[in-house]
């Protein structure tokens, strides 16, 4: 669905490297093997709401380093800069201006299994997809 997503849209590359790995799949792992593979620099956005997890993520510190982190913010979320170790704060500098939409894989899902429309919040290529694939039913 993100090759369909993004299909003909030159700032987007999909990768299957973490389907590919075996074992767990950290996100440091996949930032390196991106360098590796001759990306030189990688971006990874996180959600706001994520934000006061990342410190707990498989080798955070280094992963704060090694790619270029950036925050999205949600709608009618706060982020708590202060509840951050002090190295996990310059983050602050990294939230991107972005439409405050309120849209989250959970709701799409729950929106699919009740049989509503997601026609507002996917491209309609996918919501096709996931129609003529019986996908997220119960």
């Amino acid at each position: 669905m993100c090759r369909i997503a993004t299909a003909g849209d030159p700032l987007f590359e999909v990768s299957d490297i973490e389907l590919r790995r075996s074992g767990p799949s950290y996100t440091i792992d996949t930032v390196r093997s991106l360098k590796a593979a001759g990306h030189p620099e990688i971006s990874w956005l996180i959600g706001a709401d994520m934000l006061l997890l990342l410190p707990m993520w498989h080798r955070a510190r280094e992963l704060i380093h090694e790619a270029n982190m950036l925050v999205m913010n949600r709608p009618g979320f706060a982020i708590q800069w202060e509840k951050l170790p002090t190295e996990f704060r310059g983050l602050q500098a990294n939230v991107v201006a972005a439409p405050l939409l309120d849209i989250s894989a959970s709701e799409i899902r729950r929106r699919l299994r009740a049989g509503e429309s997601v026609d507002d919040l996917l491209p309609a290529a996918v919501v096709r997809y996931i129609k003529e694939k019986g996908l997220y039913r119960d």
